[in-house]
């Protein structure tokens, strides 16, 4: 029985779910999906299909498989936020808000070599079963285990040094946050040191924006101005260092260094990411 355009539909929502997950990017997933249909609709007649979803689901997988080591070949690095065309990125974001995506789990998920992050996003994230997952990587189910269990391994959160976890109050760090996610200026300002430091390149800011700013009033009235930035942000470690990263659709774009003294902030230090960048996980990802 062939596959029809209503299992195609109905499994639809499912399939770019799955699509985005692998390729971080919903454009890409799009037509990673449109390309497993095309496939599924020209493909010459076959033993019958008992679960469509689950067929197409590894097309859409191979699909995504066979994209994932292109860019392999091609040596391409995970695209930064400030590579992707505006309405790509907003369409990426959307998705992550709709779907309560983890953005940190994003992020990281472009460390993972193609087989592991196939591996990982149909059995942990999809709860495909191995024999399944076995078939779309042309590979062994013990072989399909231990790529799913590499993938886990460098997704885990790594030890950090207790001198450098100590750096900065975590609990006064996540509160600040916390207030200028909602633009409660009374509540950063209560968070700073009265002469507290925010340090920016000048490429982050709006034309003629003040690369450094002092002072806790000045500095929560900035802040104020980027809410959409910081509702964007999730921690990780960027090159061993526990802090935020602003990553809107789980791409990178900016780092947030934040320093405390007793129980105020004393400097933020706001950077670009960069390409070699290398992003950890600071806790355990959540399962979406």
């Amino acid at each position: 029985m062939p596959i029809t355009v209503e299992d195609f539909e109905t499994a639809r929502p499912r399939l770019l779910s799955v699509a985005h997950r692998m390729l971080g990017s919903a454009q890409d997933a799009q037509d990673a999906v449109q390309t497993a249909w095309v496939r599924a609709a020209t493909a010459r007649s076959s033993p019958q299909v008992e679960n469509p979803a689950a067929w197409l689901t590894t097309v859409t997988a191979r699909v995504c498989l066979d994209e994932l080591r292109a860019r392999r070949r091609r040596d391409e690095a995970p695209l930064l936020a400030d590579a992707v065309p505006a309405t790509d990125l907003a369409a990426d974001e959307a998705v992550l808000r709709a779907e309560d995506v983890s953005r940190a789990l994003m992020v990281l998920l472009g460390r993972l070599t193609p087989p592991q992050r196939v591996a990982y996003v149909l059995h942990d994230l999809f709860s495909t079963p191995f024999d399944r997952i076995a078939e779309v990587l042309g590979t062994t189910v013990p072989s399909a285990k231990q790529h799913a269990s590499l993938a886990r391994r460098r997704l885990a959160p790594a030890q950090q040094d207790a001198a450098e976890t100590g750096r900065a109050d975590q609990r006064i760090v996540d509160a600040f946050m916390a207030a200028a996610r909602t633009g409660d200026t009374r509540g950063m300002i209560q968070l700073l040191a009265p002469d507290s430091v925010r340090d920016a390149e000048a490429a982050l800011l709006p034309h003629g924006g003040r690369t450094t700013v002092t002072g806790a009033a000045d500095i929560a009235a900035e802040t104020t101005r980027f809410r959409d930035r910081i509702r964007a942000a999730c921690r990780l470690t960027v090159n061993g260092r526990p802090m935020y990263v602003i990553a809107p659709g789980g791409r990178p774009f900016a780092t947030l260094d934040l320093d405390t003294a007793g129980d105020r902030v004393t400097r933020i230090t706001l950077r670009s990411a960069r390409t070699d960048d290398r992003f950890g996980a600071l806790e355990p990802l959540t399962a979406l």
